[in-house]
């Protein structure tokens, strides 16, 4: 691993991108879009900019899930499930990275994210109020939907927390900013997975994650306080645009290959 430290300017842009990243992520996902850009221009190799990206998001997610948890906006009953599942989904996706190129999953991710994008700008009450599920399918379908989503983030990742947001309003009838917060505890385990999987092939720079993870901290806690204070309009305005930009990096990653 390069041991070069990275001039002090370059640390303040990185930390200063990681709290924009913490406060983004923790209302509607995507904060990737912003550390994940800003380590590779640094010239960092990609497979130590990935893990050094996880290494200080993990700490963002668990301050967005935590400061959630103390709000009580966390469905607790839910989060063992959930967390359990994301965990799983993860560490398989982590595991068989190397199987499925992300070329091929772009595309595909692309058209939901179109998708997404539509329901929102079309439906203005999308997620604005709870509606309730038949007894007896939540669980197996959060199970299903923790699962799956936690692979995706271990095996590629972008819109991880912005897909767990219109999976938990759509098929679980959460509000937007009930969702917000649910999709924190599968967020957080499918990270601490990516984490753990790069961590033990050393390829996490933690004189860069640190300083990082200290911004993205912050940054996670401003998030899921203005998501709790804000409500399920202002969430679903900021998921609007997280989908638009993470639409429009895999446009221009698709024209760019």
């Amino acid at each position: 691993m390069p041991s070069i430290p990275l001039e002090p300017l370059y640390l303040a842009l990185l930390s200063a991108a990681a709290f924009a990243a913490g406060l983004v992520d923790a209302i509607a996902g995507g904060g990737g879009l912003l550390t994940l850009p800003a380590l590779l221009v640094t010239g960092l190799p990609p497979e130590i900019a990935l893990g050094t990206n996880k290494g200080q998001a993990v700490f963002g997610s668990f301050a967005a899930t935590s400061t959630f948890w103390r709000h009580g906006a966390i469905d607790r009953p839910r989060a063992p499930l959930a967390f359990g599942c994301g965990l799983c989904g993860s560490m398989g996706g982590a595991l068989t990275v190397l199987a499925v190129p992300s070329a091929v999953l772009k595309p595909v991710i692309l058209v939901l994210l179109v998708c997404v994008a539509a329901s929102l700008a079309l439906r203005r009450d999308f997620g604005t109020t709870a509606r309730r599920v038949p007894t007896g399918r939540p669980r197996t379908a959060l199970a299903v939907i923790a699962t799956a989503i936690g692979f995706y983030d271990g095996l590629f990742g972008p819109g991880t927390g912005t897909f767990l947001i219109m999976a938990f309003v759509m098929v679980l009838g959460d509000t937007m900013m009930q969702a917000s917060a649910n999709a924190k505890v599968v967020n957080f385990a499918s990270n601490i997975a990516a984490f753990g999987v790069f961590a033990v092939r050393g390829v996490v720079r933690w004189d860069i994650a640190l300083p990082m993870a200290v911004a993205q901290i912050l940054g996670s806690m401003v998030g899921a306080r203005l998501a709790v204070k804000r409500g399920d309009r202002f969430v679903r305005a900021v998921v609007l645009v997280v989908v638009v930009a993470v639409a429009l990096k895999l446009a221009w990653d698709l024209v760019e290959s």
